[in-house]
C-alpha cells in the first residue's frame, strides 16, 4: 500500500476534503497510473451532490491522463512509463456486449467498495466510476487504459477520457452522421461542443447549436457551429428548422434537463434520431407522444459515452489533435491545484466553463 493524496467526498453535497488515502499495488490485470491531469465533468459533480446515489466515502473523477507507474501481472502492451489516458470503460472482454463489439456496456459488474482504495485506518473508500482520479494515482484494470502520443499536453489529453469521445463519438457511433447531413445540438457545453466539432468533422451540412445564452453560442461557433438559436425563445425548434431549411437528421441531447429531453423530437427530419447523451437525476421523467414518432419514422437512441471504442476511437481523435482539427486546449476554461477542487466545482456549476481541469 502506498499513501496518496484525494478529494474525498464524505456527504452528497458538501464540499470535498484533501486529505491522504491509502492506494494497494496493481492486482492482476491492473496498471498503475500517476496522474498529471484530471478534468471535472459534470457526471462527477452529480455523483458528489447525490443525483444518482452511491457509496460514501468516495473519490471521483474519471477524466485523467499520466504515466503508467506500475504493472500488475497478466498486464500486456503497457510499460512503466508509457503515456496514457485513464477512462472509465473498464471491459471485460468476454461478456456478450463485450463480444458484440460494446465494450462500453460491459455487462461484468464492479464493485468499487472493494477496489484499490481504502482510507489510513483501512476503511471503506469507494473507487467511483471504477476510476477515484481525484488523486494523486489510480490503479484501475489495464481496460481502461489507451497509450497517447508524447505531443498531447497532459491537461488536453485528460479531456480524451470522457467529453470529447462522449460527445464526438455520439455523432459519429450514435447517430452515425453522415456527410451532408444536418445537426442539432442542444447544449453547448463541454460534451455538446464536442458534439459540434465531431459533426463539423464527420461532414455536417449545417450544424444548429441550442443553449441558454449568446456567449455559450458563440463559443459553439468557434467549435463548428454554422448557426445558434436560443432556448429561451417560444419553440426553439422553429428558429432551428428555420436555420437548416428542414428539420434535423440527428439532434443530439448533451444536458441533463429534462426539458431538453421533451422538445428534442420537434427539431427532427422524418426518420431523425434523437440521441439522448445528458444524464437527468435519477427519477427524472420525460414524455413523448409515440404516435408521432411511429409515424415520421424517428428515432430516439441512447449513448452511453459515445458507444466508444476507446482503443479504436481515442488513438483516431489523438491524431486528428496532431493535425489540428480535433480542438482540445481551447477546451480548457482553468488549470487549478488538488487543493482548489471545490473552488474548480464551484466555477464549473456557473456553467460558463467549458472544461476545468486539476493539474498535478
Amino acid at each position: 500500500m502506498s499513501r496518496i493524496k484525494a478529494a474525498v467526498c464524505h456527504a452528497f453535497g458538501h464540499p470535498l476534503t484533501i486529505e491522504e488515502v491509502e492506494l494497494r499495488a496493481p492486482a492482476d490485470r491492473e496498471v498503475e497510473v500517476t496522474l498529471g491531469a484530471v478534468a471535472i465533468c459534470h457526471s462527477d459533480i452529480s455523483y458528489a451532490d447525490g443525483a444518482w446515489g452511491g457509496s460514501l466515502p468516495a473519490v471521483y473523477g474519471h477524466e485523467a491522463a499520466g504515466r503508467v507507474s506500475a504493472v500488475g501481472p497478466g498486464v500486456t502492451g503497457l510499460s512503466v512509463g508509457d503515456y496514457v489516458v485513464v477512462t472509465l470503460i473498464r471491459a471485460c472482454g468476454g461478456c456478450l456486449t463485450c463480444s458484440d463489439g460494446r465494450p462500453y456496456l460491459c455487462e461484468t459488474p464492479y464493485d468499487g467498495d472493494h477496489g484499490p482504495l481504502a482510507t489510513v485506518d483501512g476503511g471503506k473508500l469507494h473507487q467511483a466510476m471504477a476510476c477515484g482520479a481525484f488523486a494523486e494515482k489510480v490503479v484501475v484494470d489495464h481496460s481502461q487504459v489507451v497509450r497517447l502520443p508524447e505531443d498531447i499536453p497532459v491537461d488536453a489529453a485528460s479531456l480524451l477520457a470522457c467529453g470529447v469521445i462522449t460527445g464526438v463519438g455520439g455523432v459519429v457511433n450514435a447517430a452515425q452522421l453522415r456527410a451532408g447531413q444536418d445537426v442539432v445540438v442542444i447544449g453547448a457545453g463541454g460534451v455538446g461542443l464536442n458534439a459540434i466539432q465531431g459533426a463539423r468533422i464527420a461532414g455536417a451540412r449545417r450544424i444548429v447549436a441550442v443553449d441558454m445564452t449568446e456567449e455559450k453560442l458563440a463559443i459553439a461557433r468557434n467549435f463548428g457551429a454554422t448557426d445558434g438559436v436560443l432556448a429561451t425563445q417560444e419553440a426553439p425548434w422553429r428558429a432551428a428548422k428555420a436555420a437548416l431549411g428542414r428539420g434535423a437528421d440527428a439532434v443530439l441531447i448533451t444536458v441533463g434537463a429534462i426539458p431538453a429531453f421533451n422538445s428534442a423530437p420537434a427539431y427532427l427530419a422524418r426518420g431523425g434520431k434523437a440521441i439522448m447523451i445528458g444524464m437527468p437525476h435519477t427519477g427524472a421523467v420525460s414524455s413523448y407522444e409515440p404516435a408521432m414518432v411511429a409515424a415520421t419514422g424517428q428515432s430516439l437512441v441512447g449513448s452511453k459515452m459515445g458507444d466508444t471504442n476507446i482503443r479504436r476511437d481515442i488513438p483516431w481523435l489523438a491524431d486528428l489533435y496532431g493535425q489540428g482539427r480535433l480542438k482540445l486546449d481551447e477546451l480548457i476554461s482553468g488549470r487549478w491545484r488538488l487543493d482548489q477542487i471545490n473552488e474548480a466545482i464551484a466555477d464549473t456549476k456557473t456553467g460558463s466553463a467549458k472544461r476545468n481541469v486539476i493539474i498535478f
